[in-house]
């Protein structure tokens, strides 16, 4: 598709659909009742059905197989691994084991976008934590001002840390979302995300915004472990060349924010903790060199967030390398 009719594609007002109506008062009605059950007991029956979800989808097990296999192998070989994932490496019956593990995680990812308010409440605070308090103090020290860029990915909880910061630190996030073809779901997902004081923008014109949140000494995020409505930069990701969204390196680049990953991953049935990590910006070199440098250390950045627990990256769900997984040199 040409980037015109790209363009007039996305000018193009949806249609509401009887269907599309009926799926988001559905999915408001399940929502508040899930909201009242123990949302341990809801997780370990999403996780149940994500098991299902693997026996009943061949070929989309075989995709997430492949690329769970090629992220164990090189965290093993780079002393990476924590106990599955190098189990998963050298053993074939081990990898199953993390791939229907990681069908669970994929259906707990969808059973938090349905009450993720819960975790907003005072009581629920201290279920998400981070892994280094030091990292979080410098990331978002108390009463922080000046723009922030949170890189984000398909990892773990990824509703989670833009709850945590908007109500326990009170600061304000933007971030882009994608727009579903179905405006009543559309409308639900940015509903359920507003209700955690997250301001969603849609993609069309979304870096304009993004600039002048920062310009503001706001924070913004960015997810960026897939390319989403463009073809990415190249960049070795698990030791072979894939492509991601150069966005929060230009938004660094041309503002000089500091951009931080924040990833947080499941250590239990509704507890979680929490990765920071800074990506520096090199001082020196031409802008394509300087956007290529942190395009490199944003990947290997991703590979120790992904490392605790590889299983629970959404990603392996797509395609993700330019050379398909399961191929090896």
């Amino acid at each position: 598709m040409t980037a015109v009719a790209e363009a007039r594609s996305a000018r193009r007002p949806r249609r509401r659909s009887l269907r599309g109506r009926l799926g988001a008062r559905l999915l408001v009605v399940a929502a508040v009742g899930l909201r009242r059950l123990p949302d341990r007991w809801l997780h370990r029956a999403a996780h149940a059905a994500g098991v299902l979800l693997h026996a009943v989808q061949p070929g989309r097990r075989r995709l997430v197989r492949a690329n769970l296999q090629r992220v164990c192998r090189y965290l093993d070989a780079n002393g990476m691994a924590a106990e599955a994932a190098a189990a998963a490496a050298r053993d074939e019956r081990a990898l199953d084991r993390l791939v229907r593990a990681a069908f669970g995680h994929y259906m707990r990812g969808y059973l938090e976008v349905a009450i993720l308010p819960v975790y907003g409440a005072v009581a629920n605070r201290d279920r998400v934590a981070a892994d280094d308090a030091q990292s979080a103090a410098l990331a978002f020290p108390p009463g922080r001002r000046g723009p922030l860029i949170i890189v984000a990915m398909h990892f773990g909880a990824i509703e989670i840390p833009g709850l945590w910061a908007t109500t326990h630190l009170g600061v304000p996030i933007s971030a882009p979302m994608e727009t579903l073809s179905d405006p009543d779901l559309q409308a639900y997902m940015v509903r359920t995300r507003t209700e955690t004081g997250l301001t969603v923008l849609p993609l069309e014109g979304a870096a304009r915004e993004l600039r002048a949140t920062l310009g503001r000494g706001e924070t913004v995020a960015l997810v960026a472990d897939r390319p989403i409505g463009g073809s990415g930069t190249a960049v070795e990701l698990f030791g072979a060349p894939a492509r991601l969204p150069a966005g929060p390196a230009v938004l660094a680049l041309e503002t000089g924010a500091p951009a931080w990953l924040v990833a947080t991953r499941r250590t239990g049935w509704g507890d979680y903790r929490t990765h920071l990590e800074q990506i520096e910006m090199p001082a020196d070199g031409s802008r394509r060199d300087r956007l290529q440098g942190f395009m490199t250390a944003q990947a290997r950045a991703f590979e120790r967030a992904v490392a605790a627990a590889p299983e629970q990256w959404w990603t392996l769900f797509f395609p993700i390398w330019d050379k398909p997984a399961g191929r090896h040199e």
